[in-house]
């Protein structure tokens, strides 16, 4: 039995280290070239920084490739569970030659790095303290359990049932393991990458605006349960907390199946891509246009609204859109397409072009910028939230003094005069 009988689980995203380690494991065969077992240590150790793993590194990377393999069998598993069949019979056949991969001792190639105990160190690694690079911690501390149980299932049956649970409960590949996303662009395809560091935001967080992210939950929550929602505008002042209510969203629904990928505006011509990449997916997918605004020349609106509503193709059930913008009609307008006077045979059709983008957004929610109380009470919240201790007369006279200077009355200028006060303290 070897690494090259597998059938459904091939093409791992770190294969010729899983296929190095697998001939150091089972021995180099005639033929086969002679591997460092010093690099292959330090590709692991490597991989344990990114990803912040613990105890044996060598289970905690089969975990890996297993938890991040997307293939016919992990993605159905992901949607309904093991279904047995032909698939199913095919992956316990994988299963039975990664059951033994476990089963083997890398503190047995120590005889391989004559005075050394590099391996013994791998088989019971103890990280620095910190979060992993790449995934949060409840990402991490789970496929830290699936690498123990892998290694203590009895048999293939038991490994296949442990495989298939982690990807009913968490998911396969990025999406699985991720909550965000963002696009790069390829000649052939959108790529979606994960994104790696999400603010960690909430909507306790903003302070304020209650009734703007009651309506925001209602309609999130109604879409992650598979309910009727709607596509949504959040426009109003700048500060005000419209991209930041997305990002709370997000960190609030993540452990129910929602995320997030954001497009800028020059990508939306890979809008197509990316629906048909997330439709059959068991997620719930917000597509976030941060500071969505066009010109009178830009003609990526058009484009939009297609997507959103009234083209051939039919957006998939578990994708919305998402958009924060200064203005409430997302397309600037001049007071000549009003004017009767205009160029224009048939001016109303022009005002209505524009118009129309925004009415296919069936929610909007508006972010004003708060009056002087309100704004207080915002400072009052952060300085207690980040323990200043500031008399309140002293603390609003000095933050009126910093939002004449710093971009008015607003939420992000509470933030920032509240990041400056804990900077001079």
């Amino acid at each position: 039995m070897n690494a090259m009988q597998l059938i459904i689980y091939r093409n791992f995203k770190y294969q010729q280290l899983f296929d190095d380690m697998a001939q150091l494991l089972w021995g180099t065969r005639e033929g086969e070239k002679a591997l460092d077992p010093f690099a292959l240590a330090n590709q692991l150790i490597e991989l344990a920084a990114d990803y912040g793993f613990e105890g044996n590194l060598w289970h905690c990377f089969l975990a890996l490739c297993l938890a991040n393999h997307e293939n016919a069998y992990s993605i159905s598993c992901e949607i309904r569970g093991d279904q047995g069949g032909t698939l199913s019979r095919l992956a316990r056949q994988d299963f039975a030659v990664l059951q033994q991969l476990y089963k083997k001792d890398i503190r047995v190639l120590d005889k391989l790095t004559p005075g050394s105990c590099v391996w013994s160190e791998l088989a019971c690694y103890q990280p620095a303290e910190g979060s992993s690079r790449i995934f949060n911690r409840r990402i991490r501390d789970r496929i830290i359990k699936l690498a123990v149980s892998l290694a203590e299932s009895e048999d293939v049956e038991a490994f296949a049932e442990g495989v298939s649970e982690f990807y009913r409960e968490f998911g396969v590949g990025k999406f699985g393991l991720n909550k965000a996303f963002r696009i790069v662009d390829d000649r052939h395809r959108a790529v979606i990458e994960p994104v790696v560091n999400v603010e960690h935001v909430y909507l306790r967080d903003i302070v304020g605006y209650e009734m703007q992210k009651k309506k925001l939950i209602e309609n999130t929550e109604n879409f992650i349960r598979g309910r009727a929602a709607n596509n949504v505008l959040l426009f109003g002042d700048a500060g005000t907390g419209k991209s930041s209510s997305v990002k709370a969203i997000l960190n609030e629904y993540y452990d129910q199946g929602l995320r997030v990928i954001e497009v800028y505006k020059h990508q939306f011509h890979a809008l197509s891509s990316i629906l048909e990449q997330v439709q059959d997916r068991n997620y719930r997918f917000i597509i976030f246009m941060d500071d969505l605004s066009f010109e009178e020349s830009e003609l990526e609106y058009k484009y939009l609204k297609a997507i959103i509503e009234g083209g051939l193709g039919r957006r998939p059930n578990n994708v919305l859109i998402y958009a924060t913008s200064n203005r409430r009609h997302l397309i600037r307008e001049k007071f000549s397409d009003k004017r009767e006077l205009d160029d224009e045979l048939h001016v109303n059709d022009t005002v209505q072009e524009k118009l129309s983008l925004v009415a296919r957004f069936g929610v909007t929610i508006y972010y004003g910028s708060p009056d002087k109380r309100e704004f207080q009470n915002i400072v009052r919240a952060l300085a207690e939230r980040h323990g200043i201790d500031m008399p309140p007369e002293e603390l609003y006279q000095e933050a009126n003094k910093w939002e004449l200077y710093h971009g008015g009355l607003s939420g992000r200028t509470a933030a920032q005069f509240i990041t400056h006060i804990l900077g001079s303290i």
